[in-house]
């Protein structure tokens, strides 16, 4: 028996580390939790945000989610940094070509929320691309197709040395809390449940702080 698990990309590194033999599907926590809604065979759901968890808890389809990290979010620029942007504020100049994700995407809502702390609305409509995950900024900026963009700060771990970061001050930041859930079809219930006890183990806490994730309270 091999649990399904539907997982928000950011947990891509670190999940398999926490339990290697779970067959693992990463994306967009939005475009998973749409396919849990068509019917999709999934036996637990792991969203980097609580909104979706619970919408899908109160339509029947998982049971009651649970908080288990949380993140925080950090502006990338490629390591040569060619529009030469040293602070959120420089996204404002002309010709910057800033990647984000698409409204909907944990990630990019989470972005906007930035952006509009920080009185920068304005920037969301100088966005080239809007991607489906964090991931898939994440690989535009570091590959140099972007200026800039905005990632959890645990993904931008994940390729040090192509990247450099910019921090956002801790005032602008929403509360970013990842929940997980069984998914109510399960047939492996037992199995499920005794995954998301697993993540709020020591041992499982410790990877994720290990990989910079922040304690889950």
């Amino acid at each position: 028996m091999i649990l399904t698990i539907f997982a928000a990309a950011s947990l891509t590194t670190v999940f398999p580390q926490i339990a290697p033999h779970a067959r693992y599907s990463f994306a967009g926590s939005n475009m998973l939790a749409a396919q849990i809604q068509q019917g999709a065979p999934a036996d637990v759901f792991a969203s980097a945000n609580t909104k979706l968890p619970q919408a899908l808890y109160q339509a029947g389809l998982v049971e009651k989610p649970v908080v288990f990290t949380r993140n925080a979010l950090i502006l990338i620029v490629p390591k040569s940094n060619p529009a030469g942007i040293h602070s959120v504020y420089d996204l404002r100049k002309a010709g910057v070509k800033l990647d984000i994700a698409a409204a909907g995407v944990p990630v990019g809502d989470y972005t906007r929320t930035v952006l509009h702390n920080l009185g920068l609305d304005d920037v969301v409509d100088k966005a080239v691309s809007q991607e489906t995950d964090v991931r898939e900024v994440l690989a535009k900026v570091a590959l140099g197709e972007a200026d800039a963009g905005f990632v959890y700060t645990t993904d931008a771990r994940t390729v040090r040395g192509k990247i450099a970061t910019i921090g956002i001050r801790w005032s602008a930041q929403p509360i970013v809390q990842y929940a997980v859930a069984v998914v109510r079809s399960s047939l492996h219930l037992k199995a499920a449940r005794q995954f998301v006890a697993t993540l709020l183990t020591k041992a499982a806490q410790k990877k994720l702080l290990a990989a910079g994730f922040l304690p889950r309270k």
